[in-house]
């Protein structure tokens, strides 16, 4: 009868084993997906910061160029004015 009692106690103790084994494993793979996981979320941060920044470069830009074709009309207008006035002047 201790024959029959030891080896099921050895085989309760390999399937316990098995157990944890694969628990130990199943636990390193999440650790391995949540460690690729932040990896990733720190890539996005990094790129959402880049195109963050790219877009302020734009819109100053993009200001920039809107005072830019502001000023240019005016000096067009006034062009424009200068010209109609000589040409009344001169009978034109």
């Amino acid at each position: 009868m201790e024959k029959t009692s030891l080896a099921d106690a050895v085989k309760r103790l390999d399937k316990a084993v098995g157990n944890l084994e694969a628990a130990v494993q199943r636990r390193l793979d999440a650790d391995r997906s949540l460690n690729a996981l932040q990896d990733d979320l720190q890539r996005l941060g990094e790129d959402r910061s880049q195109l963050a920044a790219s877009l302020d470069e734009s819109e100053a830009r993009a200001s920039r160029l809107e005072e830019a074709n502001r000023d240019v009309s005016r000096r067009l207008v006034s062009a424009m004015e200068t010209i109609r006035s000589v040409l009344d002047a001169h009978g034109g």
